[in-house]
């Protein structure tokens, strides 16, 4: 029987080593959702940040990334944030993605889903968080922008795309009130006809048999119309709707605006 190299041991743990170290550098490139370029987060904030956003996109499948910058080169806010999707694609091998990228150098920001979320996150969900997140960008929380990016657009996507996730219908408050309701209507009949009913009417009082109409007459005495001008308008709706492609060809749901 041949004797085992004594070395081989060594190096076959030298080998699984450095595998691992390499498998975990990937690991942590692909499972990187902060890329701070504007350097807006505190140390505290990107762990915080870090970790939220890993927990929602594994439980939506879909990654949540926080993008900023102070320089994009000449490209608009919407351009600058299609080619990081379009490389960071290439370099995950990922396409569902929700992004929500500030740009310093305009002072705007773009909220952008790829992907399924493009689904879930349609253009009129996207503006809706626009809504919420708006004054965490005007007063410089830039960290509380995407916290509530992550856990509102979490919450909406729980509900089938067409659905307002906002609607008064699906709120809890509003399913109380209405058994409330219903259970005060349903006490207030019982209490109602516990008195039995009352039989006597204004015809048990009329003697038919001597009672007569001696005349019955009709006169018509004018007609009167009135014409009014109802004023035609001259505002045309708008809609602050976005979304698009980018230059690799990926379409996207999304929506900006300026802080």
């Amino acid at each position: 029987m041949r004797r085992l190299n004594a070395k081989a041991p060594v190096m076959l743990f030298l080998m699984l080593f450095f595998i691992a170290i390499g498998g975990a550098g990937v690991s942590a490139e692909v499972d990187q959702h902060l890329y701070d370029d504007a350097g807006l987060l505190s140390d505290s904030e990107k762990s915080e940040l870090e970790a939220l956003a890993a927990e929602h996109s594994r439980e939506e499948g879909i990654d949540f990334l926080f993008l900023t910058t102070n320089e994009t080169e000449g490209r608009t806010t919407e351009t600058y944030m299609g080619d990081f999707f379009d490389q960071w694609k290439a370099d995950t091998g990922q396409s569902n993605a929700v992004i929500l990228t500030i740009d310093m150098e305009n002072r705007e920001f773009y909220l952008a889903g790829f992907g399924t979320a493009e689904t879930k996150l349609d253009n009129q969900r996207v503006q809706m968080i626009l809504d919420r997140i708006t004054p965490y960008m005007q007063r410089s929380d830039y960290g509380g922008a995407f916290y509530e990016t992550v856990t509102t657009a979490s919450r909406y996507m729980e509900y089938r795309p067409g659905v307002n996730p906002e609607s008064i219908f699906l709120k809890t408050w509003f399913h109380a009130a209405v058994a409330l309701l219903l259970g005060g209507v349903v006490v207030g009949s019982m209490v109602f006809n516990a008195g039995g009913r009352v039989t006597t009417t204004s015809s048990t009082y009329v003697d038919r048999d001597h009672t007569r109409v001696r005349s019955e007459q009709d006169r018509f005495r004018n007609k009167t119309v009135s014409r009014r001008r109802i004023p035609k308008s001259n505002k045309s709706g708008g809609g602050g709707f976005g979304g698009g492609m980018t230059g690799g060809g990926s379409s996207y749901s999304g929506g900006g605006r300026s802080f």
